[in-house]
């Protein structure tokens, strides 16, 4: 029996426990990742682990979601994030360099190669074949120390792709289909693997657009094999060397199949407020826009760019319309100001933004009060936006760039003929803002750049022998990290700073949250299915654990939040009977009695609700490892026992 790739490229990580699908696995990691809204919280917590240099073959920090300088704040990170970096053996890509995902697929990604990063769209770097798994920021800690990662072993899709897009259809559209198809839950505990035909037809960064969006399926990640396309953009690249031809057996077996036939797909766009909420144009019609933003790390190669720039090229956007464009990396950047597409963007009336992450987390151009978006990003939650009522789509470059100029959502293929966009033999490369470690003799030397908003990483205590807590949250399904712990200029500064952040922990659920919790000291979050999906980001733990809360039940989790939790050492358990969701109120008091006892015996747990007086049972299914960590208080205090 043939294995897929994912298989092989895994197989060759596992470093403890075997492949078995649903069971626990440890994986050796090559690379990592970090980019500034979490990355300071990861290398406070590497530095508590006591590690003098990182032990990954590379690991690289990124500067590109706080970069709206307001105050000392996001400075004051960078300093800090740059001088670790420094002084620990990490590159240290510089404000301005571009957004993380981008940047690494076009200076550091190697196929075959596992790669975590405290960003959930770490998966982009499977279109070059990687295994690229988003994480919690100590996660990638651990591992920056050398640590093993656990994930529980996927099974793998296989996404059959044949045929060839037709002119003004899009990689956008892709992931839409498989979104429309799958939903925001259809990936959890899975590989999306992707092959075919099809495949033969599709640059890098059009992968790449693919396996970044497959972070909205829930899956563990996604990855494209690594062909003589991925060759190419190697060696444009200059990077060549790096280049290993991969790909699945001829007789691989997979646990599903999904096929699509490129051929038939048509543009198509996500209505709010859920990247699953997937409509072809001409369902949703000729709809009055009045913004666009075009880039995030979706959609901000030097590939869309160009489109981009020959669609607007000797027009102007519609007078009642907001076009702002940022490309994805100084690289891309340059290539546009080179060549003269930038330009043409300019002429047009766009609003040329900085190589970031920008309005895709919140940072600036919120849309008008109600007002509609045309975005290329990845994410459409209520509020994201920075404005609470607006209306967000999420569409393919090509598709964003003919609406801005009409007014309306319009359908691409209204351009007509579509030229060939290919990707140059030769990127412009020029590495410059990005900075290497100390040489090894002068590490020592290095001094940390602390700023007065960077708190110490908040402190757990051992689990105790029962629960016994009110409910302080009760919250329905699709929870994301987006509503436990909002992002925008306003928020992110605070990342470094558990208690200031705490605050704002739920407030788009219910703003007095964080007072109560703090008022009832510990306290229990009762929420629906899929809760904690988007973001990688910790600080979805880490608040509720700085306000007191020692379980989360819910219908289902998300991946990586769970992970969180744990982490945290916040107890998640779901309901064993999802009726008994219903029967819980907000101000319930819950007891679970020697909740360690329960854990260890591997069976349901039983909660008490004592105001209503009855009793449920929770399932709950931890690996060893994972148990210890909760019996100790979390990672931290785990990896500082087992030391």
């Amino acid at each position: 029996m043939g294995l897929t790739l994912t298989e092989k490229i895994l197989s060759a990580h596992l470093v403890e426990g075997e492949m078995v699908k649903g069971t626990e696995i440890g994986i050796k990691i090559d690379q990592t990742l970090t980019q500034d809204a979490t990355g300071t919280m990861a290398y406070l917590e590497f530095e508590a682990m006591g590690v003098p240099r990182v032990k990954t073959e590379r690991s690289v920090a990124y500067i590109d979601h706080n970069t709206l300088q307001n105050g000392f704040m996001n400075m004051d990170d960078h300093r800090f994030i740059g001088s670790v970096a420094k002084k620990h053996g990490i590159y240290f890509s510089r404000p301005g360099n571009g957004i993380c995902h981008q940047v690494h697929l076009e200076r550091f990604g190697v196929p075959g190669k596992t790669l975590i990063g405290s960003d959930s769209h770490t998966p982009t770097g499977g279109g070059i074949g990687m295994i690229a798994i988003g994480a919690g920021g100590m996660d990638v800690a651990v591992a920056m120390g050398g640590g093993t990662y656990y994930i529980t072993c996927p099974k793998v899709v296989k996404v059959e792709l044949t045929g060839k897009l037709q002119p003004w259809v899009a990689a956008k559209d892709i992931i839409l289909e498989v979104l429309r198809r799958l939903s925001v839950k259809g990936g959890v505990g899975k590989v999306m693997e992707y092959c075919g035909e099809g495949v033969k037809t599709l640059s890098v960064p059009e992968r790449a657009t693919i396996t970044n969006m497959g972070a909205e399926l829930g899956a563990t990640t996604s990855i494209f094999p690594s062909d003589e396309i991925t060759r190419e953009f190697l060696k444009a690249q200059g990077r060549e060397e790096v280049y290993t031809p991969l790909a699945a057996d001829e007789d691989a077996v997979y646990d599903e199949v999904v096929e699509i036939n490129l051929s038939e797909l048509v543009p198509m766009a996500a209505c709010p407020h859920s990247p699953d909420n997937v409509k072809t144009v001409d369902e949703i019609g000729p709809m009055k826009i009045d913004q666009v933003c075009i880039g995030s790390c979706t959609n901000s190669s030097l590939m869309d760019m160009m489109k981009v720039a020959y669609i607007l090229k000797g027009k102007t956007v519609h007078p009642d319309v907001s076009l702002s464009i940022a490309p994805g990396s100084k690289q891309v950047l340059s290539m546009l100001a080179e060549n003269g597409a930038l330009a043409d963007m300019l002429e047009a009336g766009a609003r040329v933004l900085e190589s970031a992450c920008g309005p895709c987390i919140g940072m600036g151009q919120s849309p008008n009060s109600g007002g509609i978006s045309l975005r290329t990003f990845n994410r459409n939650f209520e509020g994201r936006s920075g404005t609470a009522d607006g209306h967000i789509y999420l569409v393919s470059p090509e598709l964003a760039a003919v609406s801005a100029l009409t007014g309306v959502l319009t359908d691409p293929r209204t351009l007509g003929e579509m030229p060939d966009f290919e990707l140059p033999e030769k990127f412009l490369v020029n590495d410059n803002m990005i900075v290497p470690p100390a040489p090894e003799e002068e590490m020592d030397s290095v001094e940390i750049l602390r700023g007065p908003n960077i708190k110490p990483f908040p402190t757990s205590e051992a689990m105790p022998k029962d629960i016994d807590a009110k409910v302080s949250l009760k919250v329905g399904d699709n929870i994301t990290t987006d509503h436990i712990m909002p992002a925008g200029a306003k928020i992110l500064p605070l990342r470094s700073n558990i208690p200031e952040i705490s605050k704002y922990c739920f407030a788009v659920c219910d703003e007095s949250f964080h007072d109560r919790a703090l008022e009832m000291g510990k306290s229990i979050i009762i929420g629906g299915s899929n809760y904690g999906q988007g973001s990688s980001r910790e600080h979805a733990a880490l608040a509720p654990l700085y306000l007191g809360v020692k379980a989360v039940i819910t219908k289902s989790f998300a991946r990586i939040h769970m992970a969180n939790l744990i982490n945290a050492g916040i107890v998640p358990m779901t309901f064993a009977n999802e009726a008994d969701y219903d029967k819980i109120d907000q101000d319930d008091e819950l007891r679970i009695e020697n909740i360690a006892d329960q854990i260890a015996s591997g069976e349901n747990i039983k909660v008490t609700d004592v105001t209503k007086n009855f009793t449920f049972e929770c399932t709950v299914n931890f690996s060893e490892r994972q148990k210890e960590m909760l019996y100790a208080g979390g990672l931290l205090n785990y990896t500082k026992n087992n030391s």
